[in-house]
């Protein structure tokens, strides 16, 4: 016998749907397929942070094999970046087009691909005609074109899979998967790298991705009710609270797909997103790129030791940001959407201020490295907010939203790299931390644009 999903059964028991008056009580346990797709989320985000570490592991290694010269190196890296930056947009109006479980399991694939092939480019043909750092540079450019799909149609996700109630811890845990990455690949990818050959890592994470865009692409749907696993208890769940027409829209395909991006910036809210989220990314960079040499160069502490404290920052977000997910839905049921998610915010940005403005001028080390990676941690943990915002404010078109706003988040962390050195090598390092604080706050003075509680979902073309 076929159930209908969409009917709302009647429970009788706490915690369950109320039975309507007059009908018999019939227990219905919800499932919890929703927990699964955060879950298959969380390690797709994770995954391209361990590829981005991977190429700096083992650029050491390639840079001495190949002779490659500092020069060559760091157009490679860079390369990355332009086709992460530039396809955030593309890749996050393809997952409101077409769906986000078709869209994330081709990125995936794209980029495990491409992982492959950054390990065989030495052999390939091409190389012989461009030369190999030309060909190495055009691998990471489409490693990045594939990744950059990841954040924006992940958070699509999120808003399409999870209620009011839930949606901030489980975004929160989507991105915590960047935190848990970064944790385990240093030590992972650098006995790999001694034993296997550098080429072992991409070989490995290659095979990851391509299991997981299979998994992927056979769990998913592109929508709660379209899933097989999923009963009319858990609908309940996800539906909660969720009374306004625009909502209702991810339980069904838009009649109308297309992105109205006038509508978009012409949004004071989409706007503000942008600058913050540009502000944010400002300060974690430095955590992503010279952490580790100021460690070693400025504050005198060991390489060895340096890799372990470098993963400090990466601990930090694995806790803290989950942690602000919950805070920021149990802000909402107390002060509504605007206040909730603005105080949470504020708060993690006033800590992360604070925290990279003190640990820049605190003598002892191991205090000092402490306070700088919880002001990573709040950092992230208040970006995690953002993320939440843009499936706030639409339903519909949250991958465009969040596709811009991240776009916007590149670069500041393009400025970031090319700003913190020039501050450093002319004012010193503690000067370079003392403006990425500053940075920090602009992120936080940008929510007095942001209304989450208005929507840019036009109802008129949803009920149509």
């Amino acid at each position: 016998m076929k159930i209908d999903k969409t009917s709302r059964l009647p429970a009788g028991r706490p915690g369950s749907p109320a039975a309507p008056p007059g009908e018999p009580g019939v227990a219905l346990r919800a499932t919890r397929v929703r927990w699964h797709i955060v879950a298959l989320l969380a390690f797709m985000a994770g995954l391209p942070y361990v590829d981005r570490l991977n190429f700096g592991i083992a650029g050491t290694y390639i840079q001495g094999q190949f002779h490659l010269s500092n020069q060559a190196m760091g157009w490679i890296l860079g390369s990355f970046s332009l086709g992460y930056a530039f396809f955030h947009i593309p890749a996050g109006w393809l997952g409101d087009r077409f769906g986000p479980r078709r869209i994330l399991a081709l990125a995936v694939l794209w980029w495990s691909l491409f992982t492959v092939v950054t390990a065989i480019v030495p052999h390939l043909p091409v190389a012989l005609f461009i030369g190999l750092a030309w060909s190495f540079g055009i691998a990471r450019f489409m490693l990045g074109v594939g990744e950059s799909a990841c954040l924006p149609v992940g958070n699509k996700t999120m808003g399409i899979w999870l209620g009011d109630r839930q949606r901030g811890f489980g975004t929160s845990v989507f991105l915590a998967g960047v935190g848990a990455g970064g944790i385990l690949a240093p030590p992972c990818i650098t006995w790999m790298a001694k034993n296997w050959g550098w080429q072992s890592s991409f070989y490995l994470c290659g095979v990851l991705g391509i299991v997981l865009a299979i998994a992927w692409y056979a769990y998913a749907t592109d929508r709660p009710g379209e899933h097989r696993g999923v009963n009319a208890a858990e609908l309940e769940i996800i539906q909660a609270h969720d009374p306004d027409e625009t909502n209702q829209a991810r339980f069904r395909k838009p009649a109308h797909p297309h992105t109205p991006w006038r509508r978009v910036f012409s949004s004071a809210s989409v706007w503000g997103l942008m600058i913050s989220h540009f502000c944010l990314v400002y300060p974690v960079y430095i955590f992503f790129t010279w952490f580790f040499i100021y460690l070693v160069r400025v504050r005198g502490i060991s390489i060895v030791k340096s890799g372990l404290w470098g993963s400090t920052p990466f601990i930090a977000t694995t806790f803290l940001v989950p942690f602000w997910g919950w805070l920021t839905d149990r802000a909402v049921e107390k002060f509504g959407k605007r206040a909730g998610r603005r105080n949470t915010v504020w708060l993690g940005v006033a800590l992360s201020a604070i925290l990279l403005w003190s640990g820049s001028r605190t003598v002892n080390n191991d205090l000092a490295i402490l306070q700088l990676a919880a002001a990573a941690g709040f950092n992230l943990a208040a970006a995690a907010v953002l993320w939440i915002t843009c499936n706030d404010i639409t339903c519909q078109f949250s991958g465009s939203v969040s596709g811009v706003m991240t776009t916007f988040g590149s670069l500041g962390g393009w400025l970031s790299l090319v700003l913190t050195a020039w501050i450093a090598t002319k004012f010193g390092w503690t000067q370079a931390i003392d403006f990425a604080a500053l940075v920090t706050v602009v992120s936080g003075a940008a929510w007095f644009f942001i209304d989450p509680g208005r929507s840019l979902d036009d109802k008129r073309k949803v009920a149509g």
